[in-house]
């Protein structure tokens, strides 16, 4: 996946990476290892929406975030299928560098959705990062094509 983004880097806006439908007794924790830690460094500067769904080792989003030091990304939303924690890179590594506009963050193990956290919320807004609900930021493939029309 990363020689893809590679390739179409220049024109690369929306990003889509859903990988947690499709079941597995691991959870899929391998492929989506595999992606975050190649992804960082596939991404162009800047990019308007990307959205990622899939079980998330606290570990390999680490190196996700370490490799995508120089990306701003405009909305981020992350579905998170696992338990680990990673809001804590998130304020490192997000946060702090302000590297987001809007971010939305949903657990789905713990049904936890970041815009529900009030006192996180506005730690975020302290750093000019507006949190929105999942479900608000959400953009299906045929929402897309429609505003692209």
């Amino acid at each position: 996946m990363s020689n893809l983004i590679e390739n179409i880097k220049q024109n690369l806006n929306y990003l889509l990476i859903d990988i947690s439908e499709y079941s597995s007794p691991n959870g899929n924790i391998e492929g989506s290892s595999n992606i975050l830690q190649n992804l960082g460094q596939a991404l162009p500067s800047k990019l308007e929406y990307i959205r990622m769904a899939f079980t998330i080792k606290e570990s390999d989003f680490r190196v996700f975030l370490e490799n995508s030091q120089d990306i701003f990304i405009n909305k981020l939303l992350i579905k998170q299928n696992g338990s680990d924690d990673i809001l804590h890179y998130i304020k490192e590594y997000i946060m702090k560098e302000r590297r987001v506009r809007y971010l939305a963050i949903k657990n789905i193990e713990n049904r936890i959705d970041l815009f529900d956290l009030k006192d996180e919320v506005k730690e975020f807004e302290l750093h000019n990062i507006i949190v929105r609900n999942y479900t608000d930021l959400y953009i299906t493939v045929n929402n897309y094509i429609k505003n692209i029309d």
